[in-house]
């Protein structure tokens, strides 16, 4: 049986007794990774980035988080100094769950538990795709190969060579650790090129 993310969050809201929901402005500071907080986060509305900060103070963008995407400590083993954060990119609630043992049911035995233990490969499976795919666009030599190899990915996501790209430019830079000008200069060739259109933050891949 498939796994029904939208369910699991109904079952999650209404049936556990150790989650709370919080709202989160623009540019607020959602969870951290570095502090074992022993929680894990469902995004209920909005968007959010998890970023890393080197010491220069250079902004790195590990993931970005849309509507139902979970996320949390649990799914990523921080072996860095470097504190991760995740960062609201707009107004966004989020859902907070509080564990001692993840793989352990609640003295309630609620629905959403058991599903949580049920569901919990497959959730952590889809976490190690996420990562997998930025290893990928990291492992890419040119700017141009690290555009082309995100844009091909977000147009199979889609099903659609047309598509929004969900950073603002300078967060795409970051996201692809590259300079944003540089980037710019790159982008400006493959629409001369007609390999893309661009309007704003739509983007069509004529050539892929």
């Amino acid at each position: 049986m498939d796994f029904d993310i939208e369910q699991f969050i109904l079952d999650f809201k209404n049936n556990c007794t150790r989650t709370y929901e919080k709202n989160f402005s623009k540019g607020e500071v959602i969870t951290s990774y570095i502090q074992k907080r022993h929680q894990f986060c469902i995004l209920l509305d909005g968007s959010a980035d998890l970023v890393r900060y080197d010491r220069n103070g250079n902004r790195i963008i590990i993931e970005h988080f849309s509507k139902n995407d979970i996320f949390g400590e649990v799914f990523y083993s921080v072996i860095t100094n470097n504190e991760l954060f995740v960062e609201s990119k707009q107004q966004s609630t989020v859902l907070f769950y509080s564990y001692d043992n993840i793989h352990s049911k609640c003295k309630t035995t609620c629905k959403f538990h058991s599903q949580l233990v049920e569901h919990f490969n497959e959730l952590v499976i889809n976490k190690i795709i996420d990562l997998n795919i930025r290893i990928e666009l990291l492992s890419k030599r040119s700017i141009r190969e690290k555009l082309l190899t995100y844009f091909n990915f977000l147009a199979t996501k889609k099903f659609n060579n047309s598509f929004t790209i969900p950073f603002t430019l300078t967060d795409l830079a970051d996201y692809l650790s590259v300079d944003r000008s540089a980037m710019m200069r790159e982008m400006k060739l493959l629409k001369e090129e007609e390999i893309i259109i661009k309007t704003g933050n739509r983007i069509t891949l004529l050539q892929h």
